[in-house]
């Protein structure tokens, strides 16, 4: 019984001193990226979110910051407000699920008033069965999906754009990892098929691994038997999602699927080249990510510097053994990944980028 206490206690020990290495290396990082001062525009915004608390916080403090008043309001109220206040322009936010039948219509009038209009779709390709009847309503359309940028355009929408996502550094950020949401391995997403499928594939290889596969849907997997005890069913909030990328070893991103028929609404079955918002948070939060590739990947992380990828179960695996028995590695690509994030990838450098296409059209 001793023995057992010393090896834990000495486990801790050690657990606990190599989160001082990882949490002390993201600070001298961040206090390493010098600040970058974007200059502010004389316009009053009025922001219409659509509920995506890791994208609209993140869009709204950078709006706040960047423009001379940004008012928020919710998709019901949006005409009303609109007419209320007169803004310069009104941004949308998706323009999807949470919107009324009428959206397009009220789209039009908003328009008709001399107030000129955006939507910032980040739901691409997976919903373009709805964005392409919505997408002539605005005056202008950003897109984080660069595979979508000609569909919009073969449309007859004047002023599209590419405008990736990023992520949000007061959200997404290192912070010290309790004990209880420490993990070998952490995934945090729905079970779309692609994912079922390749967790069905590592069932027997992930048993004898602390292994977190949290989300909706999971009870899909064939042999769910085998990792049942590790899926936490349900939504994860935001700041729980953070402790958890934090204190794993390895987290996993795997995009959900583009055809159509996969949980989607792409029934042109446009492909999907631009990365999940998942990966600039995993990264925001100094964590060590291994993804899956997107054809775009390498304009925003290099391939094994700030970042790791995959391509089969196989190659994912030999990933997987291999970082978890070098841990220096592992934070080195992890403090790499915290500073191309911070210091590039935020939402401040993308509504600066936004602004700067509604001045030019």
């Amino acid at each position: 019984m001793e023995n057992v206490k010393e090896n834990r206690y000495g486990e801790a020990r050690q657990a606990g001193y190599q989160e001082g290495i990882r949490y002390g290396g993201c600070q001298a990082v961040l206090e390493r990226i010098p600040p970058v001062i974007r200059p502010k525009v004389d316009l009053r915004v009025l922001y219409v979110p659509q509920g995506f608390d890791a994208i609209d916080e993140g869009v709204e403090a950078a709006l706040r910051e960047l423009t001379r008043e940004c008012v928020v309001a919710s998709a019901e109220m949006m005409l009303q407000e609109t007419e209320r206040l007169r803004p310069d322009l009104v941004l949308v936010m998706n323009s999807l699920h949470v919107f009324p039948p009428d959206h397009a219509a009220q789209m039009e009038r908003i328009r008709e008033m001399g107030i000129r209009t955006a939507v910032w779709f980040v739901d691409d390709p997976y919903f373009t069965d709805d964005t392409i009847a919505l997408a002539l309503s605005y005056d202008l359309v950003f897109t984080h999906e660069v595979e979508c940028v000609p569909l919009y355009r073969s449309l007859g929408v004047r002023s599209v754009h590419h405008l990736p996502l990023a992520a949000n550094p007061h959200q997404f950020r290192p912070v010290p990892a309790r004990p209880e949401y420490r993990y070998d391995i952490c995934f945090i997403g729905n079970a779309f098929w692609n994912r079922v499928a390749l967790f069905d594939r590592l069932s027997s290889f992930l048993q004898d691994k602390r292994v977190l596969i949290a989300g909706f849907h999971w009870d899909r997997l064939p042999r769910y038997e085998l990792l049942s005890r590790f899926i936490r069913p349900g939504w994860v909030p935001v700041e729980e999602t953070v402790r958890y990328y934090n204190a794993s070893k390895i987290v996993l991103n795997i995009h959900r699927p583009t055809q159509a028929g996969q949980d989607n609404r792409n029934g042109r079955d446009t492909p999907g080249g631009s990365i999940n918002p998942r990966t600039y948070e995993i990264a925001g939060c100094g964590a060590f990510q291994i993804t899956d590739i997107r054809s775009d990947l390498a304009s925003y992380y290099q391939p094994g510097y700030d970042i790791e990828t995959f391509r089969d179960e196989v190659e994912l695996e030999a990933k997987i053994r291999y970082y978890l028995e070098h841990e220096e590695e592992r934070r080195q690509i992890a403090w790499r990944s915290l500073w191309t994030t911070t210091a590039v990838h935020t939402y401040s450098d993308r509504i600066s980028r936004l602004l700067a296409a509604v001045a030019e059209s």
